[in-house]
């Protein structure tokens, strides 16, 4: 039998020593997102279905552009969190979608293991997505194995997949490549959560901010 579980605001003790006002993050406790979810994400919806009990949350969501503006009245807006915490964070701004994802696969098992929990996480969700791995050029020979595995994750689990190799050495680099290509989300890890800051303050509200490009960060 299924349990509800509210969706709380996100207590500010989870982002010291600099913290989101809890107002602007939800926290949701889903082993696996509903099915609706992306219909609902950016709504005010305050219910959740769980069928295991979690003590921990498993996503926080926010509003990209309400973040940024809050951002830039701090003394130091250059960073998302000051000491990045485990749980996912995704940044959304006016609708948030899963057609066309964009995977930063660092040939690293921290990258892979982002990979994997992002694919469980979102479950039945992307089922109909067509996605896109960008994988380093080279990378070590005992990683080839741990590499092909996740295209076939991501593969069995989307429309469509396709694998790349790129020497992107920038966060800002997979940002012009989801906007020149229209990806509706980035998967990447909170490693580059300052970069990426800086990317956000550089383009937003200049034409070439895309309004349907979401940000999945986890450590």
């Amino acid at each position: 039998m299924q349990k509800q579980i509210e969706v709380m605001q996100v207590p500010l003790t989870n982002f010291n020593p600099f913290s989101f006002p809890k107002e602007l993050v939800k926290e949701y406790f889903c082993s696996q997102l509903p099915l609706d979810f992306c219909e609902n994400v950016t709504d005010d919806s305050d219910i959740v279905t769980e069928d295991i009990g979690l003590s921990a949350p498993t996503l926080y969501t926010a509003n990209l552009p309400l973040i940024l503006e809050w951002l830039l009245n701090l003394d130091n807006p250059h960073i998302l969190e000051q000491t990045p915490c485990f749980t996912p964070l995704l940044l959304y701004d006016k609708c948030f979608s899963t057609d066309s994802l964009l995977f930063h696969y660092e040939g690293n098992p921290e990258s892979a293991k982002l990979i994997r929990d992002f694919v469980y996480l979102f479950g039945g969700i992307i089922k109909g997505s067509c996605a896109t791995i960008i994988s380093p050029s080279f990378i070590p020979k005992s990683k080839i194995k741990e590499e092909q595995e996740l295209i076939e994750l991501v593969r069995d689990c989307t429309a469509e997949t396709s694998f790349i190799k790129f020497n992107f050495n920038r966060i800002g680099d997979f940002w012009s490549y989801a906007v020149k290509h229209q990806c509706t989300l980035l998967v990447t890890t909170k490693k580059y959560q300052a970069d990426l800051a800086k990317v956000f303050f550089h383009f937003y509200k200049g034409k070439n901010w895309c309004e349907k490009l979401s940000f999945y960060l986890a450590a």
